[in-house]
């Protein structure tokens, strides 16, 4: 968020020589440690980031600010942080643009916070709800100490989303939903979005995308949802060596978005063949219109061929 020397109060990030990372505040008079000796902090202040520095025991370390995929992955946590690989996904998906109004449940930690205020710039806003204090706190420190100050287009609101949403004065384009059942905020959220605004919802678990998908859908004042995951895998470069990596970012969550229709407009049924099974009689979820109840699998008595295909 800055340019030019380090300053008190900012973060900075060391690199090792084996890749260790390490992130902290500059104060002045204060010492970093680490198991290569000691770091004055007053050696990195008012230096142009970018530079490498030497411990008191022989440590080199390279110094930048971090950046934002960086810093939230590291910084203090109350809730699980959205990464940024979904991050990511949700501000391309979900069109996050300068100038939008956007809604955000919960705020967690602050991390996707981040993200969004930087996509919809001072102009913009973001109402970030978060029910649990405790979070609260956490994410308006960790936002606060990336933008150095409060963000002008920010606005952290302790409350339920249900109970709180109906009283936001003006339509908003984007809702993102990361929270524990989302399904129960789709009619407030319809209500909410303007037509033509987008619903994303961060999901961990396939019940939990199972279930918003089918609510969005029931609902009938949405496009048709789309469902997808994304992977990372970092690769590894070395002159006629060029392999995957061992590691890489599998599995962290669902992403679903829809579109709001204009206000008394349904979309077209999608036209269906649902896998055999899918909405059985085990199935207990929403169900759409065009989807009717299959019938309960009679028994076969003894002696009597099956002609079921």
């Amino acid at each position: 968020m800055h340019r030019g020397p380090l300053r008190v109060g900012e973060w900075v990030r060391l690199l090792d020589q084996k890749g260790r990372r390490h992130n902290f505040e500059l104060v002045a008079g204060k010492r970093f440690f680490s198991n290569r000796g000691h770091l004055e902090h007053d050696e990195l202040i008012g230096r142009e980031e970018g530079f490498t520095v030497t411990s008191s025991a022989g440590g080199e370390y390279l110094v930048f600010r971090p950046l934002l995929s960086e810093f939230v992955v590291s910084m203090p946590r109350g809730a699980a942080v959205i990464y940024p690989k979904d991050a990511a996904q949700i501000v391309a998906s979900a069109d996050i643009f300068p100038g939008a109004r956007v809604v955000e449940a919960g705020a967690g930690s602050g991390a996707l916070t981040c993200s969004l205020l930087r996509a919809v710039g001072p102009h913009g806003k973001v109402i970030s709800f978060e029910r649990r204090e405790e979070f609260h706190d956490v994410a308006k420190r960790n936002v606060d100490q990336f933008f150095g100050e409060g963000h002008p287009a920010w606005e952290l609101r302790l409350g339920d989303l249900v109970e709180e949403l109906p009283g936001v004065a003006e339509k908003v384009d984007r809702v993102v939903l990361d929270m524990l059942a989302p399904w129960e905020c789709v009619d407030v959220v319809a209500d909410a979005l303007v037509p033509g605004g987008i619903v994303c919802v961060y999901v961990a678990t396939t019940t939990q995308l199972s279930k918003v998908v089918e609510t969005l859908r029931v609902h009938g004042g949405f496009t048709e949802p789309q469902a997808w995951e994304s992977l990372v895998r970092d690769w590894h470069v070395e002159g006629l060596a060029v392999r995957p990596s061992h590691k890489m970012i599998g599995h962290t969550a669902f992403l679903v978005t829809a579109r709001r229709m204009a206000p008394g407009q349904r979309p077209p049924l999608k036209r269906r063949r649902p896998a055999p099974g899918a909405y059985g009689p085990d199935y207990t979820g929403p169900r759409p219109a065009d989807v009717p109840q299959e019938p309960l699998e009679q028994p076969v008595a003894d002696g009597v061929e099956d002609q079921r295909e």
